[in-house]
């Protein structure tokens, strides 16, 4: 199967407490490209991710999101300064006192000294947290890859049926050419039958002139070579895989045999035909600049 290089893939799963989302998604790149949106305290993922997508993937800017969120509150604990509490108290008392206030201090006063909190969080279980966000990850990877396939078939479908159409042109070149010696043959003898007017017109020149003209203007080769190339371009397709530079290659080859086939032709029919293949070349050249 043909795998665009453009898709979106999302994972998400509550595991150990912890709501982990991985997002995936990707552009066209000549190559295997990565960046990565990871909170600091999980950066230390990031390698393992990058190795987990690009064993996936062999071209294409890709660029994963990961989130983490505890869910459970019991991840942390909370201890209290209990002296540090006691002098903030007599503090403020002493401070009412000689000021002649009211006392009024209260739990509530005394919490929005933040220091006599102590905010402990259990060690993280590295191992743990690796396996649960490898596993989201690889969640968020196979949805990538089926977006990126149903693109990939669509991309594939028009290929071939461009293609289609492109052999079918080929296949009216080679009739074109088929009888284009003779009738350059009797035009040429028809001409120098008028210049001549009675003298005898001499076969063997219209002979060599047609055989000249036959050398200069002879497509089999070319023709030849874009079926070869048409025939290569469907079996790489039907293989599947990361196809796009093989067909890459393959699409200059058409161009470059459509061209010479231009240059030699002096029929306009066929060059009209030479058009037309170039300008399904093109748009076959748009359409594999997304395929992996």
């Amino acid at each position: 199967m043909v795998f665009s290089m453009t898709g979106y893939g999302r994972g998400q799963q509550v595991l150990h407490g912890r709501e982990i989302t991985v997002e995936i998604k990707s552009v066209n790149s000549r190559y295997f490209e990565y960046s990565s949106r990871i909170p600091r305290a999980y950066s230390w993922v990031d390698e393992r991710l990058k190795r987990q997508l690009s064993s996936a993937i062999a071209r294409g800017k890709a660029e994963l999101s990961l989130t983490v969120t505890e869910v459970e509150g019991a991840a942390a604990e909370i201890h209290v300064n209990e002296s540090l509490a006691r002098e903030y108290l007599n503090a403020l008392r002493g401070l009412a006192q000689s000021l002649s206030v009211e006392d009024d201090v209260t739990v509530n006063t005394l919490v929005r000294f933040s220091d006599i909190f102590t905010v402990e969080k259990p060690q993280m279980d590295e191992e743990e947290v690796l396996g649960d966000v490898i596993s989201v990850a690889q969640q968020a990877i196979e949805a990538f890859r089926a977006m990126r396939q149903t693109e990939g078939e669509k991309l594939c479908e028009d290929v071939l049926t461009r293609l289609a159409r492109i052999e079918e042109m080929v296949n009216e070149i080679e009739q074109l050419a088929e009888g284009r010696v003779e009738v350059y043959t009797r035009r040429l003898y028809e001409k120098l039958k008028a210049l001549l007017e009675d003298r005898t017109v001499d076969d063997a020149r219209i002979l060599t002139e047609a055989a000249i003209f036959a050398d200069k203007t002879a497509v089999d080769e070319e023709t030849v070579r874009l079926h070869s190339h048409i025939r290569q371009y469907r079996e790489i397709l039907s293989a599947g895989g990361p196809v796009g530079r093989k067909l890459d290659f393959l699409t200059q080859e058409l161009n470059r045999e459509t061209n010479t086939i231009g240059s030699k032709t002096q029929d306009l029919a066929v060059t009209r035909l030479v058009v037309e293949i170039k300008a399904e070349i093109e748009k076959i050249r748009e359409q594999i600049q997304n395929i992996e």
